[in-house]
Protein backbone atom coordinates (compact mmCIF):
# COMPACT_ATOMS: atom_id res chain seq x y z
CA UNK A 1 0.00 0.00 0.00
CA UNK A 2 1.58 3.48 -0.72
CA UNK A 3 1.85 5.15 1.83
CA UNK A 4 0.05 8.97 1.78
CA UNK A 5 2.49 12.11 0.95
CA UNK A 6 3.24 14.05 4.28
CA UNK A 7 1.39 17.68 4.42
CA UNK A 8 4.18 20.17 3.62
CA UNK A 9 2.97 22.89 6.72
CA UNK A 10 5.25 25.25 5.26
CA UNK A 11 2.67 25.85 2.61
CA UNK A 12 -0.29 26.91 5.13
CA UNK A 13 2.60 29.21 6.93
CA UNK A 14 2.68 31.44 3.64
CA UNK A 15 -0.83 31.76 2.95
CA UNK A 16 -1.20 33.44 6.09
CA UNK A 17 1.57 35.42 5.36
CA UNK A 18 0.26 36.65 2.11
CA UNK A 19 -2.67 36.97 3.63
CA UNK A 20 -1.60 39.49 5.94
CA UNK A 21 0.49 41.65 3.81
CA UNK A 22 -3.05 41.85 1.47
CA UNK A 23 -4.57 42.80 4.29
CA UNK A 24 -1.69 45.60 5.47
CA UNK A 25 -2.11 47.00 1.77
CA UNK A 26 -5.40 46.86 1.96
CA UNK A 27 -5.29 49.38 5.05
CA UNK A 28 -2.87 51.62 3.58
CA UNK A 29 -4.64 51.84 -0.18
CA UNK A 30 -8.02 52.46 1.79
CA UNK A 31 -6.13 55.23 3.55
CA UNK A 32 -4.86 56.87 0.74
CA UNK A 33 -8.30 56.38 -1.43
CA UNK A 34 -10.19 57.73 1.59
CA UNK A 35 -8.10 61.14 1.42
CA UNK A 36 -6.78 60.02 5.21
CA UNK A 37 -3.27 60.99 3.76
CA UNK A 38 -2.29 63.74 1.54
CA UNK A 39 0.60 64.25 -1.40
CA UNK A 40 3.56 64.54 0.71
CA UNK A 41 2.96 63.44 3.81
CA UNK A 42 5.40 60.95 5.32
CA UNK A 43 5.12 57.35 6.38
CA UNK A 44 7.44 55.35 8.90
CA UNK A 45 7.53 51.39 8.58
CA UNK A 46 7.55 50.75 12.44
CA UNK A 47 5.20 53.41 13.00
CA UNK A 48 2.84 51.69 10.62
CA UNK A 49 3.28 48.22 11.76
CA UNK A 50 2.79 49.40 15.61
CA UNK A 51 -0.78 50.95 14.22
CA UNK A 52 -1.66 48.39 12.33
CA UNK A 53 -0.67 45.82 15.26
CA UNK A 54 1.45 43.58 12.91
CA UNK A 55 5.59 43.39 12.53
CA UNK A 56 7.50 45.36 9.79
CA UNK A 57 7.59 42.44 7.32
CA UNK A 58 4.03 42.73 5.95
CA UNK A 59 3.83 46.61 6.16
CA UNK A 60 7.16 46.52 3.89
CA UNK A 61 5.83 44.62 1.30
CA UNK A 62 2.99 46.35 1.20
CA UNK A 63 4.72 49.93 0.73
CA UNK A 64 6.79 48.03 -2.23
CA UNK A 65 3.54 47.12 -3.81
CA UNK A 66 2.18 50.62 -3.09
CA UNK A 67 5.48 52.34 -4.64
CA UNK A 68 5.03 50.39 -7.77
CA UNK A 69 1.19 51.15 -7.93
CA UNK A 70 2.71 54.92 -7.94
CA UNK A 71 0.96 55.47 -4.89
CA UNK A 72 4.44 55.74 -2.57
CA UNK A 73 7.55 57.48 -3.26
CA UNK A 74 10.65 55.46 -1.18
CA UNK A 75 13.93 57.22 -1.67
CA UNK A 76 15.06 54.97 1.11
CA UNK A 77 14.10 52.95 4.03
CA UNK A 78 13.57 55.71 6.24
CA UNK A 79 12.13 58.42 3.30
CA UNK A 80 8.43 57.11 2.59
CA UNK A 81 6.51 59.30 1.53
CA UNK A 82 2.78 59.83 -0.50
CA UNK A 83 3.09 60.42 -4.30
CA UNK A 84 2.82 64.28 -5.41
CA UNK A 85 0.99 64.17 -8.80
CA UNK A 86 1.82 66.53 -11.37
CA UNK A 87 -0.53 68.90 -13.61
CA UNK A 88 0.34 66.52 -16.69
CA UNK A 89 -0.72 63.77 -14.45
CA UNK A 90 -3.76 65.02 -13.00
CA UNK A 91 -4.84 66.11 -16.29
CA UNK A 92 -4.40 62.62 -17.87
CA UNK A 93 -6.11 61.10 -14.82
CA UNK A 94 -8.67 63.00 -15.16
CA UNK A 95 -9.48 62.27 -18.66
CA UNK A 96 -10.25 58.59 -17.74
CA UNK A 97 -11.91 59.43 -14.69
CA UNK A 98 -14.10 61.56 -17.40
CA UNK A 99 -14.89 58.34 -19.60
CA UNK A 100 -14.47 55.05 -17.20
CA UNK A 101 -16.43 57.04 -14.51
CA UNK A 102 -19.10 58.76 -17.06
CA UNK A 103 -19.69 55.18 -18.58
CA UNK A 104 -20.36 53.80 -15.38
CA UNK A 105 -22.60 56.42 -14.47
CA UNK A 106 -24.68 55.87 -17.12
CA UNK A 107 -24.79 51.79 -16.71
CA UNK A 108 -25.64 52.32 -13.25
CA UNK A 109 -28.58 54.79 -14.02
CA UNK A 110 -30.29 52.12 -16.46
CA UNK A 111 -29.68 49.40 -13.95
CA UNK A 112 -30.28 50.92 -10.52
CA UNK A 113 -32.77 49.58 -8.45
CA UNK A 114 -35.16 51.55 -5.79
CA UNK A 115 -32.96 50.69 -3.01
CA UNK A 116 -29.59 51.68 -5.04
CA UNK A 117 -31.00 55.14 -5.21
CA UNK A 118 -31.67 55.42 -1.66
CA UNK A 119 -27.92 54.67 -0.87
CA UNK A 120 -26.77 56.77 -3.21
CA UNK A 121 -29.13 59.65 -1.81
CA UNK A 122 -28.32 58.63 1.89
CA UNK A 123 -25.07 58.94 0.99
CA UNK A 124 -25.08 62.61 -0.33
CA UNK A 125 -27.36 63.51 2.72
CA UNK A 126 -24.36 61.52 5.24
CA UNK A 127 -22.27 64.01 3.53
CA UNK A 128 -24.00 67.28 3.79
CA UNK A 129 -24.75 66.11 7.58
CA UNK A 130 -20.45 66.32 7.62
CA UNK A 131 -20.42 69.76 6.07
CA UNK A 132 -22.53 71.42 8.32
CA UNK A 133 -20.84 70.25 11.22
CA UNK A 134 -16.73 70.82 10.01
CA UNK A 135 -15.93 67.19 9.43
CA UNK A 136 -14.09 67.48 6.61
CA UNK A 137 -12.30 64.06 7.07
CA UNK A 138 -15.66 62.50 7.01
CA UNK A 139 -16.73 64.59 4.13
CA UNK A 140 -13.90 63.38 2.35
CA UNK A 141 -14.82 60.03 2.34
CA UNK A 142 -18.20 60.28 1.77
CA UNK A 143 -17.22 62.20 -1.35
CA UNK A 144 -15.06 58.82 -2.57
CA UNK A 145 -17.90 56.51 -1.24
CA UNK A 146 -19.98 58.29 -3.67
CA UNK A 147 -18.04 58.20 -6.84
CA UNK A 148 -17.56 54.35 -5.78
CA UNK A 149 -21.11 53.69 -5.55
CA UNK A 150 -22.56 53.96 -8.48
CA UNK A 151 -19.28 51.82 -10.16
CA UNK A 152 -20.53 49.35 -8.28
CA UNK A 153 -24.37 49.55 -9.10
CA UNK A 154 -23.07 49.41 -12.85
CA UNK A 155 -21.79 46.37 -11.47
CA UNK A 156 -18.18 46.64 -13.65
CA UNK A 157 -15.72 44.65 -11.59
CA UNK A 158 -12.96 45.43 -13.87
CA UNK A 159 -13.57 49.13 -14.43
CA UNK A 160 -13.90 49.25 -10.41
CA UNK A 161 -10.31 48.07 -10.27
CA UNK A 162 -8.51 50.74 -12.58
CA UNK A 163 -10.67 53.10 -10.60
CA UNK A 164 -9.38 51.93 -7.44
CA UNK A 165 -5.78 52.06 -8.84
CA UNK A 166 -6.33 55.63 -10.18
CA UNK A 167 -8.00 56.87 -7.11
CA UNK A 168 -5.00 56.18 -4.68
CA UNK A 169 -3.45 59.22 -6.35
CA UNK A 170 -7.15 61.06 -6.74
CA UNK A 171 -7.89 60.35 -2.89
CA UNK A 172 -4.84 62.50 -1.10
CA UNK A 173 -5.01 65.01 -3.95
CA UNK A 174 -8.84 65.58 -3.48
CA UNK A 175 -8.32 65.91 0.57
CA UNK A 176 -5.66 68.19 0.07
CA UNK A 177 -7.73 70.53 -2.29
CA UNK A 178 -11.06 69.46 -0.62
CA UNK A 179 -12.24 72.40 1.16
CA UNK A 180 -11.06 75.11 -1.45
CA UNK A 181 -13.34 73.12 -3.90
CA UNK A 182 -16.28 74.36 -1.56
CA UNK A 183 -19.86 73.53 -2.79
CA UNK A 184 -18.33 71.98 -6.00
CA UNK A 185 -17.50 69.17 -4.18
CA UNK A 186 -20.92 68.04 -3.65
CA UNK A 187 -23.38 70.01 -5.94
CA UNK A 188 -23.00 67.86 -8.83
CA UNK A 189 -23.76 64.30 -6.82
CA UNK A 190 -27.55 65.66 -6.71
CA UNK A 191 -27.77 66.20 -10.57
CA UNK A 192 -26.31 62.19 -10.62
CA UNK A 193 -29.02 61.76 -7.92
CA UNK A 194 -31.85 63.24 -10.47
CA UNK A 195 -31.02 61.26 -13.14
CA UNK A 196 -30.65 57.77 -11.12
CA UNK A 197 -34.51 58.61 -10.14
CA UNK A 198 -35.43 58.77 -13.97
CA UNK A 199 -33.22 56.18 -15.31
CA UNK A 200 -31.79 58.48 -17.67
CA UNK A 201 -27.75 56.79 -18.45
CA UNK A 202 -27.21 59.92 -20.83
CA UNK A 203 -28.18 62.56 -18.08
CA UNK A 204 -26.24 60.98 -15.75
CA UNK A 205 -23.10 60.27 -17.49
CA UNK A 206 -23.25 64.44 -18.31
CA UNK A 207 -23.71 64.57 -14.46
CA UNK A 208 -20.60 62.97 -13.25
CA UNK A 209 -18.55 64.60 -15.97
CA UNK A 210 -19.42 67.80 -14.79
CA UNK A 211 -19.48 66.83 -11.38
CA UNK A 212 -15.54 65.63 -11.89
CA UNK A 213 -14.55 68.75 -13.93
CA UNK A 214 -16.75 71.31 -11.17
CA UNK A 215 -15.48 69.69 -8.23
CA UNK A 216 -11.98 69.64 -9.83
CA UNK A 217 -11.72 73.31 -10.44
CA UNK A 218 -9.63 73.89 -6.87
CA UNK A 219 -7.28 70.94 -8.12
CA UNK A 220 -7.03 72.66 -11.19
CA UNK A 221 -5.32 75.96 -9.59
CA UNK A 222 -3.73 74.25 -6.62
CA UNK A 223 -1.47 72.32 -9.94
CA UNK A 224 -0.98 75.50 -12.18
CA UNK A 225 0.46 77.41 -8.31
CA UNK A 226 2.90 74.53 -8.32
CA UNK A 227 4.35 74.80 -11.77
Amino acid sequence: MTPEPEIDESRFSTVQYESMGDRVYTQIATALIEGKLKPGDRLRIRELAAELGTSVTPVRDAILRLVQDGALVMRSARDIGVAKVSLAQYLEIRDIRLELEGMAAARAAITATDEDVARIEALIAENERALEAGDVNSAIGLNQRFHFEYCHIANMPVLLDILERLWLKMGPLIAQSYVQGGRDMIDGHYALLRAMRQRDGQAARIAVQTDILHGGQAILELKKQET
